[in-house]
């Protein structure tokens, strides 16, 4: 499996800490040797770099931690191969445009059957499920809204639904940004952190280094991180639920919808009793949606 990481930020915000311990995964603590990709988004622009090589030895990598790029949102991916060969064109991000804007697509995870998924819109250039499946939601997002929807939430129930959809399918974390938005979907695994005054020092898990963010931030500034796996080992960090979706806009998290609870012993057996024998498709109840208001996409 491929391993994710995102930001989002309320300023501009250079993500060289968490990237530096991330990177590592790509070869050096972890197996995902096959490529890895971040996307920048920057005052209404979007860069990216993307390596077919393993980011703990990349020339690209390391010039990255030496030129600290300031940014609202970052997308970043190691991939371990599954499906389509090592080459620059299957590796992740994967980025259209809909609405005038770049959306930059990143996931974890196998899917099957993904080549019935339809395309009406938009058409893959590599040959992996993640990109045809990249192409399908963007392309349902667009069949359904043409143009910004009134309502953010109509949008995230959409995108919730699909990312179900695909969920149906095998494997499916996701990042995904607009450059406005990030989209954080676990399937499997996922965590984030959010960091705010007081800021305390952290230490990575993968890398021997450590920072104190309160000589680095200011009381006003939010940055929350999004990774498949916790990158500092002193701090707490929350794992999203599977079937969860999250919504950060600056820094803070604006909406969450689905997930799935496990149920309690008392639940369970309840369940067992009524029905006489034990139905392992209900092994969960789902999370309160809880959505901010009043906000334009």
């Amino acid at each position: 499996m491929c391993e994710l990481l995102g930001m989002s930020a309320n300023v501009p915000t250079d993500i060289c800490f968490s990237f530096a311990g991330f990177l590592q995964r790509g070869g050096g603590t972890g197996p995902h040797r096959d490529g890895w990709g971040i996307a920048f988004y920057e005052e209404g622009g979007y860069r990216e770099f993307r390596d077919p090589h393993p980011s703990v030895d990349s020339p690209i990598a390391r010039m990255i931690l030496d030129y600290p790029i300031k940014s609202q949102m970052v997308i970043s991916h190691i991939r371990q191969a599954n499906v389509g060969q090592v080459t620059l064109a299957n590796t992740h991000p994967f980025t259209r445009e809909l609405w005038g804007r770049q959306w930059c697509y990143a996931h974890n995870g196998q899917l099957a059957d993904w080549q019935a998924l339809p395309l009406p819109y938009y058409r893959p250039v590599g040959s992996t499920d993640s990109e045809h499946a990249a192409c399908f939601l963007l392309g349902e997002i667009r069949r359904a809204f043409p143009n910004p929807p009134a309502r953010c939430e109509d949008l995230w129930r959409h995108l919730h639904a699909q990312c179900e959809r695909l969920r149906g399918l095998g494997v499916f974390n996701l990042l995904l940004s607009d450059g406005v938005h990030l989209y954080a979907y676990c399937s499997t695994k996922l965590a984030h952190i959010t960091r705010r005054a007081p800021f305390g020092q952290a230490s990575l898990t993968d890398f021997e280094m450590s920072v104190d963010f309160q000589q680095h931030t200011t009381d006003a500034d939010v940055v929350s991180v999004i990774a498949t796996d916790p990158l500092t080992d002193n701090e707490q960090w929350q794992r999203l639920l599977p079937g969860q979706l999250v919504v950060f806009r600056e820094g803070e998290l604006v909406a969450s919808l689905g997930g799935e609870l496990p149920l309690s012993q008392e639940e369970s057996g309840l369940e067992q009793a009524e029905s006489g024998a034990v139905d392992r498709t209900a092994t969960a109840r789902r999370k309160p949606d809880w959505l901010a208001s009043d906000l334009s996409c």
